[in-house]
């Protein structure tokens, strides 16, 4: 377990974790303006939501795929349908914060949606990084030579990707 915590705490995963939260921000940005955009249109909290993770899901995986990961191998069924469970359970947690919000201090505004859809986006970044590397694109990694869950001082690999 000691050895996979810090697997967090190297210059590569860093640089990662800087690029999933960057995707993360452009996604956010996508996603809050769809989300509004349908709450606009009339359409309720939950299906905004669903609609809006459906759109900037596949934008996540490309972006993350090739820039975050820098992968260029074949693509595999198996990371993809990794990819969109993570996202599932990622939605899922959005989407249920969204309602608990709502239950909790009755119908909110308009701000008050945004702020729990914010609290949500926060929440969910690094446990999101650590299912890409380690269960939606690790074997891809792995199948390129880097090392995926070893400390950057046990690998012989120390260059740049």
């Amino acid at each position: 377990m000691k050895n996979y915590l810090q697997s967090f705490l190297t210059r590569e995963a860093f640089s990662q974790v800087v690029k999933v939260g960057l995707i993360g921000v452009a996604n956010t940005v996508v996603s809050f303006t769809l989300f509004n955009v349908f709450r606009v249109a009339g359409i309720n909290p939950f299906w905004s939501v669903t609609l809006a993770f459906a759109v900037t899901t596949f934008m996540s995986y490309l972006l993350n795929r090739r820039w975050t990961f820098q992968l260029d191998a074949a693509v595999s069924g198996r990371e993809t349908l990794n990819f969109y469970l993570v996202n599932i359970a990622a939605w899922a947690l959005t989407a249920g914060m969204l309602w608990a919000a709502d239950a909790i201090w009755g119908p909110l505004s308009r701000l008050q949606e945004n702020l729990a859809y914010a609290a949500a986006a926060l929440i969910i970044i690094l446990p999101k990084f650590a299912s890409y590397r380690d269960l939606v694109f690790g074997r891809a990694l792995g199948a390129e030579g880097t090392p995926v869950q070893e400390p950057r001082s046990q690998s012989s690999d120390t260059s740049p990707r």
